[in-house]
Order: C-alpha cells, then sequence, then structure tokens
C-alpha cells in the first residue's frame, strides 16, 4: 500500500457567496511543491467565476487516465525489448448522463502515438499486446467504472 495526498485550496475574497457569484479558481499542491492552477470547467460554470487557464477536475481525470496508461506501456514495452523514443497522446473525456441519469466521466478514449527506435517497430498485434497490457496494470483504470479505449 502507498498513501497519495494533494492540498487543495480555495478562497472567497471579497466575493458574495449565496449569488453563486464566486470564483471556483483555486490551487491544487502536490508534494515536491508542485502548484497546479486549478477551477472549475467553464462547461460548467461560466465566465468569470471559472478559469479557463486553469486546469479543471474533468480535464484532470483524463490526463490521469492517460498518463497511467502511458507510463504502463513504456514499462512493459521496455520489459518486452521494444525501444520507445517518443509517446504522445490526445486524449479525450466525455462528460455526460450515465445509466442513472447523473453526469459522469463516461467515456475516455486514449489516442496514442508512439515512435520506437529506428529499427522497424513491433507488429501491430505486439503493441495491441502491451497497449492491453498496460489497461490491465494501470491503477487508474482499475479504480474507476469509466469505459477506457486506446485508439491507437
Amino acid at each position: 500500500m502507498s498513501r497519495h495526498a494533494a492540498s487543495i485550496t480555495w478562497a472567497r475574497g471579497s466575493a458574495r457567496f449565496s449569488d453563486h457569484r464566486y470564483s471556483r479558481r483555486h490551487v491544487w499542491r502536490f508534494d515536491g511543491g508542485v502548484e497546479v492552477p486549478a477551477s472549475s470547467s467553464p462547461h460548467s460554470v461560466r465566465l468569470p467565476y471559472s478559469s479557463e487557464d486553469a486546469v479543471d477536475p474533468e480535464e484532470a481525470f483524463v490526463a490521469s487516465i492517460a498518463s497511467c496508461h502511458m507510463l504502463w506501456f513504456l514499462s512493459i514495452a521496455a520489459k518486452r525489448g521494444h525501444v520507445v523514443d517518443r509517446y504522445a497522446d490526445e486524449a479525450e473525456g466525455f462528460l455526460e448522463k450515465n445509466a442513472d441519469g447523473a453526469m459522469a466521466m463516461t467515456r475516455v478514449i486514449l489516442h496514442p502515438k508512439i515512435d520506437f527506435d529506428g529499427t522497424a517497430p513491433p507488429p501491430a498485434a505486439e503493441i495491441a499486446a502491451i497497449h492491453e497490457a498496460a489497461h490491465e496494470a494501470c491503477f487508474i483504470a482499475n479504480s474507476v467504472k469509466t469505459d477506457i479505449r486506446i485508439a491507437a
């Protein structure tokens, strides 16, 4: 078992509160001192009460899944003797009503683009097998009900 923590800080400032006209901007702090500006999504709370230049929880959710998958993909590829030079993903998540009618991140689609070293890349079936193994190993994917697909 390992413990993972994040510090979330928000302050109202001088804004009224009960009329919902307060900023949703806040800060995420992680171990090592990294600070990330965060906010609700402008899709959920209109500007100026949200912030376009901050990370929203839905984006962080998608990035967390994509990052976990990538890290496992790299590890498994290395164990299988493949050399990856670059891995990029334009992951996308979909916030929509789930089967119970509640808003949820129902789907995340990963779009990984992988460059291998100068030798011939592994066969497509091998790359698909690495993706499948990475998906099965990913701690985040194992923690959520969201449908996660790899469109490699």
